[in-house]
């Protein structure tokens, strides 16, 4: 089970309401025998963009709050938006001992249950039940999103090494685990991933991959990395001294749209996927910071975490982070990308409030990903407080999730100076994979 959890879940806004009313559409509503509730679940599909706008989240009337038979989950979701008893006892995370059989973690770098698939790899690997369920983990990862898996995704074609071959792998797999067939399944790669920019596969006995270099990349900017017409940097050197700091204001009545990554499932409103990312970063709100084109070829493939060192004059708001690949002169494709609400940085347990105009550390975690970024290819990390309907809007208010309809606009800064080095860490692959033809 690689659920979202709490906090997880009402940042991941578009997966959670439209996941409850089109299947449920399709699923349980016709069972109750009252079409007028079918009826209102496709209104919300037709009106898709004002369902996800609707505020507050607690009375979505889509949802038919007072009808608990028809979508009761979703509003005891908004009730539990900290990790509590009611998520806990849904985790498998508190129950990797209790696996006691060998699994096929299946996934794509642009799944929704991406990070919960790897998740439950490195736990069932370390802390599963018995020497088959540790030993018999089995982690695959394609250029996919949630559905459909085909070798074309949004703006990108990964080839026919990306061919949808997962029928046939998990008959192999149960072939061995459950007839006994010697097909050797055993003696696989526990980790196998697809290397995207490479469009080649990697193959390795551990996750994070043993030898991964984590590399920190520093944010730079003289005070204006604004968009993509501004002066913001990535480099490996540390800020040295004062730098000036980046500003924006973050107002959830305008956000940041969703334009690809690990949502679903209205592609007309939040496309899922690897998307051009040229308009967003047109945005005044996003910081946009880019290493110079490479000289020599990096592969990323691993865990990605961003160290933010960040103020806000709101009681509440939030941080996001964007890993993008730049090709010269072409498509600005995003690859995976994270959120932190300030209220929770310290865990999703319990909120706590931020003092208006402080600087706080967050750690975003950015989904992980495997990319060759190219001779001549930027890495490139866009920071911003938004990315809607993909994540719910932060109103900016402390309230509680779901409990308001006002909204407050945010002054948001963000530091990289000596004092504090914000950054992002980059799991380097100390031999960059090659790529189909041999080129980099």
């Amino acid at each position: 089970m690689t659920m979202l959890e709490s906090a997880d879940i009402f940042t991941h806004y578009e997966q959670t309401e439209n996941w409850a009313t089109s299947s449920l559409t399709a699923g349980a509503v016709p069972r109750l025998g009252d079409q007028s509730v079918a009826d209102k679940l496709a209104e919300a599909r037709n009106v898709i963009t004002k369902s996800y706008s609707h505020l507050p989240i607690k009375t979505y009337p889509w949802l038919m709050p007072d009808r608990p038979e028809v979508a009761g989950f979703f509003f005891d979701w908004v009730k539990h938006s900290d990790r509590d008893e009611y998520w806990r006892q849904w985790s498998i995370r508190e129950r990797w001992a209790d696996v006691k059989i060998p699994a096929l973690n299946l996934s794509g770098w642009y799944d929704v249950f991406l990070n919960g698939s790897v998740e439950n790899f490195v736990g069932m690997r370390k802390y599963g039940g018995s020497d088959a369920a540790r030993d018999g983990q089995k982690l695959v990862i394609r250029p996919y999103v949630h559905i459909p898996w085909d070798t074309k995704s949004g703006d990108v074609d990964f080839g026919p090494e990306a061919a949808n071959t997962i029928m046939d792998q998990q008959l192999r797999f149960f072939d061995y685990w459950l007839k006994g067939k010697s097909n050797g399944v055993d003696k696989d790669p526990a980790v196998r991933v697809f290397v995207m920019g490479a469009n080649v596969w990697r193959e390795a006995q551990d996750w994070p991959i043993p030898g991964t270099r984590f590399t920190k990349f520093y944010l730079h900017s003289r005070g204006q990395a604004n968009s993509l017409f501004g002066n913001g940097q990535l480099t490996m050197e540390p800020p040295a001294g004062a730098e000036a700091s980046d500003h924006y204001i973050y107002d959830p009545a305008n956000p940041v749209p969703s334009k690809g990554g690990h949502s679903c499932c209205f592609a007309s409103v939040a496309p899922v996927g690897p998307y051009d990312q040229l308009d967003i970063e047109k945005r005044a709100d996003v910081l946009i910071y880019s290493t110079p084109p490479l000289s020599e070829a990096v592969e990323v493939t691993g865990p990605i975490t961003v160290k933010l060192f960040a103020a806000s004059f709101a009681p509440d708001t939030d941080w996001t982070a964007k890993l993008v690949d730049v090709a010269p002169g072409g498509k600005i494709i995003n690859l995976n990308n994270g959120i932190v609400r300030a209220s929770h940085r310290n865990s999703l347990e319990t909120r706590e409030p931020i003092d208006p105009g402080k600087v706080y550390e967050y750690t975003i975690v950015v989904f992980p990903t495997s990319n060759l970024f190219k001779v001549g290819h930027q890495i490139r990390l866009e920071i911003s407080s938004s990315n809607f309907p993909h994540y719910d809007r932060n109103l900016n208010t402390g309230q509680p999730v779901g409990a308001d309809a006002q909204m407050v606009v945010a002054h948001q800064t963000v530091f990289h100076d000596a004092m504090h080095p914000s950054h992002i860490v980059l799991p380097i692959m100390p031999a960059p994979i090659k790529t189909a033809s041999g080129l980099q």
